[in-house]
């Protein structure tokens, strides 16, 4: 599918992975809901993508992925400035570390695995049914092609840490959906795919000390250095382009893998 004209909305877009994936859509001159749940950042996002890219590009959108009825508000709010979308990048995560039993002997809080599971699997699959069904309404392009979407997984799906229980089994959720998903919409003409970052130069790496920061661009075979986030967004709009990439997890880590701790 070709990017230039289409509207694609990316989740989790206010900063990182997200915001970088907006930028490059927006390059590649595509039309982009600006979706998170910081609206003040998002609409920074937007406000700098239409400064680049002319008024009309981008528009900010409140969006709660886990919540049926944000999720439709945003949705209609992109559809009336933006017109239907054919892409949609899932970016939007969030992560924790606890371990199993805690140093005090006690066991983890149950309401922290469940928040991770509900926005990073329940989620991504919440806004992907939604956009799967409007989607399917569109007329068809090229090979009867209607859409294309995206889940960010994480090599934590493959080689998840001490302490990454939650955040390991919801990639691994992604990672697991991504061939029946594919296959189960592959009659309505949307691909689907999945790319596993490993370590992001992103604002969340950013709040750790510099000398972890380097050990943790050490460990990384080659190139030894954290990815940037515009790497990302390169390859994930790259699966919009390439029309036979389908049903695939892609781990884009520099030859990573992660030790336990």
């Amino acid at each position: 599918m070709k990017i230039e004209g289409q509207t694609a909305w990316v989740t989790g877009a206010a900063s990182g992975l997200g915001e970088a994936t907006a930028h490059e859509l927006a390059r590649c001159g595509a039309k982009v809901a600006v979706m998170d749940v910081n609206l003040a950042q998002a609409e920074q996002v937007a406000a700098a993508i239409n400064a680049t890219y002319g008024e009309g590009r981008a528009v900010a959108c409140a969006c709660d992925i886990t919540q049926t009825d944000s999720v439709v508000a945003a949705m209609t709010k992109a559809k009336a400035a933006l017109g239907a979308a054919r892409i949609l990048m899932n970016v939007a995560g969030i992560g924790t570390a606890k371990r199993v039993i805690g140093k005090d002997g006690q066991a983890a809080p149950l309401e922290d695995f469940s928040r991770v599971i509900n926005v990073n699997l329940v989620g991504a699959y919440n806004i992907s049914r939604l956009f799967a069904a409007e989607c399917a309404q569109l007329s068809p392009g090229e090979d009867g092609e209607r859409g294309v979407m995206m889940f960010t997984a994480s090599v934590a799906a493959f080689d998840g840490q001490v302490g990454q229980e939650a955040y390991s089994a919801s990639k691994g959720g992604l990672v697991s959906m991504t061939l029946p998903m594919a296959r189960d919409l592959a009659q309505h003409g949307i691909r689907v795919c999945t790319v596993a970052p490993g370590l992001f130069n992103t604002p969340l790496m950013r709040t750790l000390p510099e000398p972890v920061q380097h050990s943790l661009a050490a460990s990384i075979p080659f190139p030894s250095r954290l990815g940037k986030p515009e790497e990302f967004a390169q390859l994930a709009c790259h699966i919009v382009t390439n029309g036979h990439l389908n049903g695939e997890v892609i781990r884009l880590d520099g030859a990573l893998r992660m030790a336990p701790r």
